[in-house]
């Protein structure tokens, strides 16, 4: 079982229904072979499938994730347990300490997740279908109004999302104009049951 990181807007999703595919980065390293020799020797070979065929995806088909969230471990009450509590759900704790979810042990973990599938892509390959399986919808994107967000193209929202994910100084090697080569990968929830047979 692996983790895998979401941001609490797209844990929403999850949650919701509306995610069910995401994309992350390829690795600097299996960027390497689209300069290798091989390719050089081969320029029939695409560059997707060079991909395809010499890196290894971060998951395989078949491979069951638990998703790391932003969460607390927190006692309304004194002197009690503390309880997990998970910022996607909105509830509100006043004086909960949040803890960043790449902190999140397993343990902790109520979202779980089966690879369908992986391929890979540009990033701006993604079409309108694709943006909304990534959770996209009217309520992403800048703080602009309502009627503006809903002449928004899902693609253009999905941009606005990858953006925000991505470090300022990183944005013109990662981020949405620079369009990299990115990992596509299609899941589906299951339950804890299911993670663990």
């Amino acid at each position: 079982m692996k983790p895998i990181l979401f941001n609490t807007e797209m844990v929403r999703a999850i949650i919701d229904g509306r995610k069910t595919v995401t994309r992350r980065l390829v690795k600097p390293q299996d960027l390497r072979v689209l300069d290798s020799p091989y390719h050089r020797k081969h320029p029939e070979v695409s560059d997707k499938v060079l991909l395809e065929r010499l890196c290894e995806p971060p998951y395989l088909p078949g491979d069951i994730l638990y998703v790391r969230e932003t969460w607390a471990a927190w006692s309304k009450t004194w002197g009690t347990l503390p309880e997990i509590h998970y910022k996607a759900d909105a509830e509100i704790l006043s004086g909960v300490k949040w803890r960043p979810s790449i902190h999140m042990p397993y343990e902790a973990a109520r979202l779980f997740l089966r690879v369908k599938s992986v391929k890979v892509e540009r990033l701006q390959d993604i079409d309108e279908d694709g943006a909304k399986a990534e959770g996209s919808n009217w309520r992403n994107g800048k703080n602009v109004g309502w009627e503006e967000k809903m002449q928004r193209t899902a693609v253009e929202r999905f941009a606005e999302i990858w953006d925000s994910t991505i470090k300022k100084s990183d944005l013109p090697i990662y981020g949405w104009d620079a369009d990299p080569w990115v990992w596509v990968t299609e899941f589906e929830r299951i339950s804890r049951e299911e993670a663990v047979e």
